[in-house]
């Protein structure tokens, strides 16, 4: 009997929880409720196309294997993804997120990760010294069991010990099934609970996403990228002599407006202060929002800041890098996750989520294929609204340009409406912002006594929690929060009203993405890169106008679905909208 059948009979059905556990050689093992078989990755494709369970994952490292191996599953529950989700941080490795699971403590965790040479401590002797008293095999009489008597995972399984054999990948895959039904009951009996275990979903598939985003890569055209580099920081060096020669022109370009006899080291900080404060330009610190300030006073700045552009191109984003991360395919890769570990949003490694824009000009969709390029309009403060419930500001979401119906509320002018929403989400209280943010108060009561409620909380090192469920973490530290100072105490207040609004923008944006990669797969359309509040669709030219409609209605589908019903208890709807258009270059969307 083949799997498909045997599952089928099993009673597994679509969104049914399976634990799937994959070693490095596509040896894979799915387990259910009394049931387990050991199969090959392949399979797991059969399996997911007929009958569409929810695997469960320990990690992303199991959705890397799979897209390797040319799987690419619809849904997952990702146990590390949902742990960060319940408990916040960045750690969630098995043996951790198992001991939060079992209420165990977590100084009796071992350390993550599998250990390297030279690693061994006396802990390690002992066990090994046990092992070899246990019998020739080495192997004690629960070996073959992945937790402890003390409850604890085995450390020899979580550092890879469970991929040695059929049966533990078996276990390893049980287990995970263990843990995933244990947090969703936990998800389900929150105050939420059917937001909550969305989130879980949406979270883990993002991290399917994520697998696929550093499998594909983001398309790039590197004779576009070359003509680039070029223009901004000259041909390719043919040598370490010439790179410092061309180093030396772009620093001439800013020293020859210096002073007479002032020089400068332009890497240095501390130089760079004096040569400014020898041109009659005094300040504090040398930080590109500062020097911004000044940039009409002297025309130094404004070349230090052009020539601060070009030098991070040059030593970040240079040939070097094109050549390290751009793959002879022509597709520009990176490691991603699903989450930061505080708030909640994506991230990117080798440069894909703070690429220079002029580097957007060498994005390029490949031949037969364009970029439908979907990017979310002032979507803060829409999330503001619908986590508020402010009915005030959800009827201000109806317009195109939100600031506008907040400046007629507020008195002002749009641009310090604009100002004033901002300085209420990140908590400015002085200059114009603070006193633009003033008047939220009376327009706005409900949405500033949500952020205001944050601010207390995180102030006093209480955990928040987003509109999600994700946990944001403000409690620990070095000191308490009555021994902080006054400046880190108002920090944390800050940080705990922004973290709400950006972790569930990153929640909402998450689920929209999902949703695009399930949609969008029938025409041939892949994400190829999310970047905050932006998405990337590489598609088949033909399928274009049907995507960017597509797009545009998953949008829609997901707010209706993040924010059961659209509305506040009032009946004003929160519009959620997104710019999206194709293209064939990402510099080409406007």
């Amino acid at each position: 009997m083949d799997l498909v059948t045997a599952l089928g009979q099993a009673g597994l059905g679509r969104g049914d929880l399976a634990g799937l556990a994959v070693t490095p050689d596509g040896t894979a093992a799915v387990a259910i409720a009394g049931a387990g078989w050991s199969t090959a990755a392949s399979e797991v494709a059969r399996v997911d196309e007929t009958l569409r369970p929810r695997w469960v994952t320990w990690s992303q490292e199991t959705a890397q294997r799979l897209a390797l191996a040319g799987v690419r599953p619809a849904t997952c529950w990702d146990v590390a993804a949902v742990h960060r989700l319940l408990f916040g941080g960045w750690r969630a490795d098995p043996g951790w997120a198992w001991a939060h699971l079992r209420g165990l403590p977590l100084d009796g965790v071992p350390v993550a990760g599998p250990q390297s040479a030279g690693e061994a401590d006396l802990f390690d002797a002992a066990q090994e010294h046990a092992a070899a008293q246990s019998g020739p095999s080495g192997a004690t009489p629960d070996a073959e069991h992945p937790v402890e008597p003390d409850g604890y995972l085995r450390q020899d399984w979580t550092r890879g010990g469970w991929e040695d054999t059929p049966d533990r990948v078996l276990a390893w895959a049980r287990l995970a099934l263990e843990a995933a039904q244990s947090q969703g009951a936990t998800l389900a009996g929150s105050s939420d609970g059917g937001l909550a275990v969305a989130t879980a979903r949406s979270e883990s598939t993002i991290e399917l996403l994520c697998a696929e985003l550093s499998a594909d890569g983001l398309p790039m055209d590197r004779a576009v990228a070359e003509q680039v580099l070029t223009g901004i920081i000259g041909p390719r060096p043919r040598g370490d002599a010439e790179a410092a020669q061309m180093r030396a022109v772009r620093d001439a370009v800013v020293l020859r407006l210096a002073p007479a006899g002032v020089t400068a080291d332009l890497r240095s900080p501390v130089q760079v202060r004096s040569l400014l404060a020898a041109a009659g330009v005094d300040v504090p610190d040398t930080r590109a929002w500062r020097l911004e300030e000044f940039r009409e006073s002297h025309p130094l700045v404004a070349a230090l800041l052009e020539w601060r552009k070009a030098e991070r191109i040059a030593t970040t984003y240079g040939y070097a890098w094109l050549d390290e991360h751009l793959g002879s395919d022509g597709r520009l890769r990176g490691a991603w996750t699903g989450s930061d570990g505080a708030a909640g949003r994506m991230t990117a490694s080798n440069g894909l989520h703070n690429m220079p824009a002029a580097m957007r000009q060498a994005v390029v969709a490949a031949p037969g294929h364009v970029l439908i390029r979907a990017d979310l309009g002032q979507i803060e403060p829409r999330v503001l609204a619908a986590v508020s419930g402010d009915p005030a500001l959800a009827a201000a979401t109806a317009a195109d340009d939100l600031y506008l119906p907040v400046a007629t509320q507020l008195g002002v002018d749009r641009p310090t409406a604009k100002v004033a929403m901002i300085a209420a989400m990140y908590g400015q209280t002085t200059g114009h912002g603070g006193q633009a943010g003033r008047r939220m108060r009376a327009a706005y009561p409900v949405a500033m006594a949500y952020l205001d409620s944050a601010d207390r909380s995180a102030r006093a090192g209480r955990d928040l929690r987003t509109y999600g469920g994700r946990l944001v973490r403000m409690s620990g530290g070095d000191r308490a929060p009555a021994q902080a100072d006054a400046a880190r105490t108002a920090a944390r207040g800050r940080y705990g009203r922004n973290a709400l609004i950006q972790g569930a923008a990153a929640e909402l944006f998450k689920m929209w993405a999902v949703t695009v990669r399930a949609r969008a797969l029938p025409l041939g359309g892949r994400i190829v890169l999310c970047l905050h509040d932006e998405l990337l669709v590489h598609v088949p030219r033909e399928h274009a106008d049907a995507t960017a409609r597509l797009v545009g209605d998953c949008l829609a589908e997901t707010a209706a679905r993040w924010s059961p019903g659209g509305q506040d208890a009032r009946g004003a709807r929160v519009r959620f909208i997104a710019d999206i258009c194709a293209v064939r270059s990402w510099a080409d969307a406007k």
